[in-house]
């Protein structure tokens, strides 16, 4: 007198199990999807120092100080402005909060601008070159002579990472296309002398670093046009 109770009892327990079943494979899609990491192009370690100031950001990227302060200066192209991908990972691979902005340039910089990623339109003046050299099918091969008694941190713009060049030392970066930005800056804090001669071999150019006496005489960047024409700043 059971069986028909029994019956429906099994029905509705396969029904169950049925829908269970179906809705099993669906889940670990969504665990996979969300897991899928997101590789930020713009780590926040660019905009903390001493990043911000010896390192320029990749291009897309919203601009450091250094960043900024070159490309105000004409020693790097404009920087671009980040991709909406970019924009919504954030600095630091955050998603950017109400009232949060991104790190813009040093509050005494010259190019502080209203917004991340805002560049100014304002061309800067073009200036005498130091030096001139003729090119190797468009390269050179630039020695940096180290004068001062400290260490120089060196980087190739899109080419190395900073370096150390040690006091009374030089060291020789061959084959650079141009144009080409290097820039240096003394490690105790002091300023530079920076002297850009051509060799009597053509594409090659010597640097030598000394000690400055005054703020004024300081130098902390470095470009080399495909003309040949060498600038300081």
């Amino acid at each position: 007198m059971n069986y028909p109770k029994f019956r429906k009892s099994a029905e509705l327990f396969g029904v169950i199990c049925g829908g269970l079943l179906i809705s099993m494979p669906a889940i670990p899609q969504v665990v996979a999807q969300e897991s899928t990491p997101k590789i930020n192009p713009c780590p926040r370690i660019f905009y903390e120092e001493p990043h911000n100031n010896q390192v320029v950001v990749p291009q897309g990227c919203p601009p450091n100080a250094l960043t900024q302060r070159l490309a105000a200066q004409g020693l790097l192209p404009v920087p671009a402005t980040p991709s909406q991908e970019q924009t919504n990972l954030g600095v630091g691979g955050e998603t950017p909060q109400p009232g949060i902005r991104l790190p813009g340039p040093a509050s005494g910089d010259q190019t502080q601008q209203s917004s991340p990623g805002a560049v100014s339109t304002e061309q800067p003046p073009r200036q005498t070159p130091s030096a001139t050299i003729a090119l190797a099918n468009g390269t050179v091969n630039i020695k940096l002579v180290n004068d001062t008694a400290t260490n120089v941190t060196f980087q190739v713009i899109g080419d190395t990472a900073p370096r150390s060049l040690a006091g009374k030392s030089d060291v020789t970066l061959q084959g650079l296309k141009a144009p080409v930005t290097v820039t240096f800056e003394r490690e105790d804090g002091g300023q530079l002398i920076v002297t850009p001669q051509a060799s009597s071999e053509p594409g090659n150019l010597n640097v030598t670093f000394n000690e400055a006496t005054n703020a004024a005489q300081g130098r902390s960047a470095m470009r080399v046009e495909p003309n040949g024409s060498v600038f300081l700043n």
